[in-house]
């Protein structure tokens, strides 16, 4: 219960939307009960005062029941309309709240969850939380507050009617229910597994559809899927078949209290003790008075799943970011020169050090180029240069002062990077631009990419700068998506340079082409240049060395 109690701490920005949804829900089950056992009794007093040829005043109870029945219509709307709204809220509210905790935890936490895993967290299991409210939150208070005002109308009564609807109120509102979430909370917390499971298997398939046909393993994919659903499928008929047992229940409940009720109060009425119209009015009050438990068993069978999903988000909560943001971040730095003093990082879990001792100087306006095979540490420096990750030891300083000291964002901002794996993201070439400078006008657009020779193929296009770039750049080839990226990097105007492998994936004419390109980018700005190809290195002031995480001395000068 710890997992739903933080739940609900979550909503309390809403409580008071909350409080009203479950008021207005009060009302609409009072003015459905109240307009059942008035009706009954008006009928059974009108049958009564015809058979004895005596009047009765119709008018008030006819006036009660048409009032009860305004009522409940409008309370019903209003519930619907509240509680929908305050879902709504809620759902954009978690939303925005699990992204704002994942955005600190990337890259370096996020490592270990999968895409598909990470989107089913921040809308199915969100979708999840926010059914918590309308199912469970809402029917649970309703029910409580509203079968003690019944149990207390029929105890004016007699105590003995109290008795037997409080027994079969508790019954089908407690002891139901209690069986159904005891027994559901299983099936519910697979579901929630395997819901991401079988949603991160289909995006991964998606994504990877060119790899599995060309590797013959789209049929093994697909019937990983299939077993997948099938197994989805077994929970969601178990809780099916539970939710039909629990409202037979609640059914047979409602039953049995009405027979009794009857039961017991025929003799009052023999007696004279109890007006013989008022046998109906409690024998219809005793079965609408079960309106207010039967969402209950609904409600405690979903509790498996939404613990589950509960789990899941606040899972991301407890995450500690990797890189912890300074509380009072010193000013930013006016001038723009890099150095690593005796940085040393172990990614975790790895069996040696990914940077050991590294110290490298790059002072404001030059041209450094970092070279070195695959694996020896080069992309490991600019994630510690951007704060995607902390040094274990030693320090990264920009304009003197330590990044650390710095907010990431202050940082970031005065860094613009083009790597091997630009992301693009669905939407236009202009979506695309406007990352780097939301406020840019059409006419920097154009001039970004005419420096990056992408606008003459932009023009040809029927679209232009609104044509779609498709699911990550798909639509683009390799040299244009680069190109698009340099873009921009020009577009975002930052004091530092960090080229990342710039030039892998491209045949030799195109990287050669694409490095000139950005020769015009590199101007007047602090340049890093990764790479372990010799395209470009001729522009550099200095190109220095990275093997297995440290620098082979000496640094050399390229042409000296």
């Amino acid at each position: 219960m710890k997992d739903l109690a933080r739940l609900v701490g979550l909503f309390r920005p809403f409580a008071g939307w909350m409080l009203l949804g479950v008021v207005l829900s009060l009302i609409t089950l009072i003015a459905n009960l109240t307009l059942m056992a008035v009706s009954g009794w008006f009928i059974a007093s009108m049958a009564i005062a015809g058979a004895a040829g005596v009047s009765m005043n119709y008018f008030t109870p006819a006036a009660v029941i048409r009032a009860c029945a305004i009522a409940r219509t409008l309370g019903r709307y209003g519930e619907r309309l509240v509680t929908h709204e305050a879902t709504l809220r809620l759902l954009s509210a978690l939303r925005v709240w699990l992204y704002e905790r994942l955005e600190p935890l990337a890259p370096a936490r996020l490592q270990r969850y999968r895409s598909g895993d990470l989107l089913s967290r921040i809308r199915a299991d969100i979708d999840t939380l926010d059914q918590f409210y309308l199912r469970t939150l809402v029917p649970t208070l309703t029910a409580v507050v509203a079968s003690f005002a019944f149990v207390l109308v029929l105890f004016s009564h007699d105590p003995r009617l109290a008795l037997i609807l409080l027994t079969f109120l508790l019954l089908a509102g407690g002891g139901v229910p209690w069986l159904v979430g005891f027994l559901g909370e299983a099936p519910g917390r697979r579901m929630v597994g395997l819901k991401a499971e079988l949603r991160a298997a289909v995006i991964d398939g998606v994504q990877g559809l060119a790899e599995l046909e060309a590797y013959g393993a789209a049929a093994a994919q697909a019937r990983h899927i299939q077993a997948l659903d099938r197994a989805l499928g077994r929970e969601q008929r178990h809780l099916s078949a539970l939710a039909g047992l629990s409202q037979g229940t609640i059914g047979l409940s409602a039953n049995l209290a009405l027979w009794l009720t009857v039961w017991t109060a025929i003799p009052l009425v023999g007696t004279g003790v109890m007006p013989p119209a008022n046998l109906a009015m409690l024998a219809l009050f005793t079965l609408a008075a079960f309106e207010a438990v039967a969402p209950l068993p609904a409600a405690f069978q979903s509790l498996g799943e939404t613990r589950a999903a509960a789990r899941r988000v606040l899972e991301i909560l407890d995450a500690e970011p990797q890189v912890i943001e300074p509380r009072e971040p010193v000013p930013p730095p006016s001038g723009f020169n890099i150095a690593f003093e005796r940085v040393s990082f172990t990614y975790p879990g790895a069996v040696r050090p990914a940077l050991r001792d590294v110290e490298l100087d790059c002072a404001q306006g030059a041209k450094v180029a970092i070279r070195g095979p695959t694996g020896s540490g080069k992309t490991t420096l600019i994630n510690l240069l951007l704060r995607f990750w902390a040094p274990d030891q030693g320090r990264i300083t920009l304009g003197g002062i330590d990044i650390a000291a710095l907010g990431g964002e202050a940082v970031r901002q005065r860094i613009a990077v083009v790597s091997q794996h630009n992301q693009l993201f669905t939407g236009t070439i202009r979506d695309n631009l406007l990352l780097a400078n939301p406020v840019a006008r059409q006419a920097d657009l154009e001039q970004v990419c005419r420096t990056a020779e992408l606008h003459d193929f932009i023009a040809t296009l029927p679209e232009r700068y609104d044509t779609p770039v498709g699911e990550a750049g798909v639509a683009l080839s390799g040299g244009q998506a680069r190109r698009l990226a340099i873009a921009r990097a020009l577009l975002k105007d930052a004091p530092i340079l960090v080229l990342d492998e710039p030039t892998e994936g491209l045949d030799g004419p195109t990287a050669r082409a694409l490095m000139r390109t950005l020769r015009a980018l590199m101007a007047g700005r602090t340049v890093l240049l990764i790479t372990h190809r010799p395209e470009g290195l001729d522009g550099m002031d200095r190109v220095v060395t990275l093997d297995r995480g440290r620098l082979t001395p000496p640094p050399w000068r390229v042409g000296g």
